[in-house]
């Protein structure tokens, strides 16, 4: 199944969870994550079915002054 991670296209296999996303990209903590401009919390990456075209933003904090 395809989807869009951070603006680049990817496969993935059928029935994958946002945790499988964040793991193809090597995601590393601390971040947020929006499938089709929706906030999952992290404790919901482990549940969070992904479908066809979905759209994943991860999103890392800017600190600073």
């Amino acid at each position: 199944m395809r989807i869009i991670v951070n603006q680049v296209e990817y496969e993935m296999p059928s029935h994958s969870l946002v945790s499988d996303a964040l793991a193809l990209i090597d995601a590393k903590p601390p971040y947020a994550v929006a499938v089709n401009l929706n906030f999952v919390p992290k404790t919901k990456h482990a549940e969070y079915v992904l479908n066809e075209n979905d759209q994943i933003e991860v999103i890392a904090p800017v600190t600073g002054g």
